[in-house]
């Protein structure tokens, strides 16, 4: 691949990493407020109740990177029938899963709240934020779907602005609720909810727009009905989601496990790892980008039968991916006890967060391979490797837990959390050769 090639994928991809890396932002500005205005017991329900809607929304994350592998595929066979068959069986999936969201707040948030071990104080603050927050819930998941079009089809300038719209009002409104009106944690679920309604609406106008400017099948209706309604295609979206869905399920549960281990050394630390996992979400939505450009570049080398673009893709993304993280766990090393006293005037949790700080940066630097290989196999749509891949990964995270965290505590509890991570990037990497046979 040349390097006029490469500079095509850091075209694609820095919108995309800008876009990204408004997300943690969104974590970031939320702590901050609770670090500085509320107590510990505050900071900690935020973490809980972050991690609870992290199961809820990165669950139905297949909503975004479903849509976004069959999108490319269907772009780079031309067929934009197709495409826009893709978002309205997206949309539907996603209303559908709303209203069961919605239906089942109550059972979900009494189940997830005994799984957790904190403090009484803690699971109070808990529960008001998911109740507030879910009234967001069918804007938000309808916004995933969204998304997928725009990265499935490479419009990364207009994925930047409906994330941006996102989360600068979310810091915004969730400022002026939690920091000026002093509604702490309640006031953060509230901005939240609010501002994924009003960015529904924007999205939905722009994307729509995009789609009828694109057309060039004036004989087919916009939403082609029986394209829609296609079963073996619809059985296929529902097999390649239920995969993700059970990939996502496995990650996450390796993420909840780290935060639940995490409170059994008590509120400092608790509130100290949600710190530091702040950095690596940060880090990690900053790497997505390149993955989320390898997604959208991939599935259409895939749709138009080209192996060597997929093999220059793979390889000059990955390149341009571990400089990056170097870049971001150096200057985590660097800046992070600058970075954690600006979060937080508690300073129990600011000597907790120092001490594991090592790990996080450490964490960084190895996680962008699994970050690339999910959005190859995602443009791909390799969904069962995907989801074999992250069985593995937590089961063999939650092995070396139980043994590192009896020698070394919390320090067991962060090695092992990095064995994770390079354990996911192994298992894809075994998937790899079989899927490049396949195009």
């Amino acid at each position: 691949m040349s390097d006029t090639s490469r500079y095509q994928i850091w075209q694609r991809a820095w919108p995309i990493i800008l876009a990204n890396a408004a997300t943690p932002l969104l974590g970031l500005a939320d702590t901050a407020v609770i670090g500085n205005t509320g107590s510990v017991a505050d900071l900690g329900a935020i973490a809980l109740g972050a991690l609870l809607f992290n199961f809820v929304y990165w669950g139905f994350g297949f909503l975004r990177m479903g849509t976004t592998g069959f999108t490319a595929q269907a772009d780079g066979a031309g067929d934009w029938a197709e495409v826009r068959a893709v978002l309205a069986r997206s949309l539907i999936l996603g209303a559908g899963l709303a209203l069961m969201l919605v239906l089942a707040q109550t059972p979900i948030v009494t189940v997830a709240l005994r799984l957790f071990s904190a403090s009484a104080e803690v699971e109070r603050g808990t529960e008001s934020y998911f109740y507030w927050r879910i009234l967001g819930a069918p804007a938000a998941l309808a916004t995933f779907a969204l998304m997928g079009t725009l990265v499935g089809l490479g419009r990364s300038g207009l994925l930047l602005r409906v994330q941006l719209l996102l989360n600068g009002l979310n810091i915004a409104l969730d400022v002026l609720f939690a920091g000026v009106l002093g509604w702490g944690v309640d006031g953060i679920a509230m901005g939240t909810a609010l501002a994924e309604w009003t960015t529904l609406g924007f999205a939905l106008y722009w994307v729509l727009g995009l789609l009828q400017r694109e057309r060039d099948d004036l004989q087919v209706p916009f939403w082609p009905r029986q394209r829609i309604a296609d079963w073996p295609r619809m059985l296929q979206t529902l097999s390649t989601n239920r995969d993700i869905f059970i990939r996502t399920l496995a990650l996450l549960f390796a993420f909840a496990w780290f935060t639940n281990q995490g409170a059994q050394f008590g509120d400092r630390i608790l509130a100290a790892n949600h710190l530091l996992m702040q950095f690596i979400a940060f880090s990690a939505y900053f790497l997505d980008g390149y993955a989320f450009a390898v997604e959208s570049m991939v599935g259409k080398a895939i749709g138009a039968g080209r192996r060597g673009v997929f093999d220059q893709v793979v390889r000059r993304s990955s390149e341009l991916a571990l400089g990056t993280s170097a870049a971001l766990a150096m200057g985590l090393l660097l800046a992070g006890g600058i970075l954690i006293g600006a979060l937080t005037d508690l300073e129990p949790v600011r000597a907790e967060a120092l001490r594991f700080l090592p790990w996080a940066a450490l964490y960084v630097l190895l996680s962008f391979a699994a970050f690339q290989l999910d959005g190859i196999f995602i443009g791909a749509t390799r969904s069962a490797d995907m989801r074999n891949a992250a069985v593995v990964a937590t089961a063999v995270f939650l092995l070396s837990d139980w043994l590192l965290t009896a020698q070394w505590g919390a320090h067991g509890l962060w090695c092992a959390f990095v064995v994770y991570v390079v354990v996911r990037a192994l298992t894809l990497l075994f998937y790899l050769p079989g899927l490049r046979r396949d195009i």
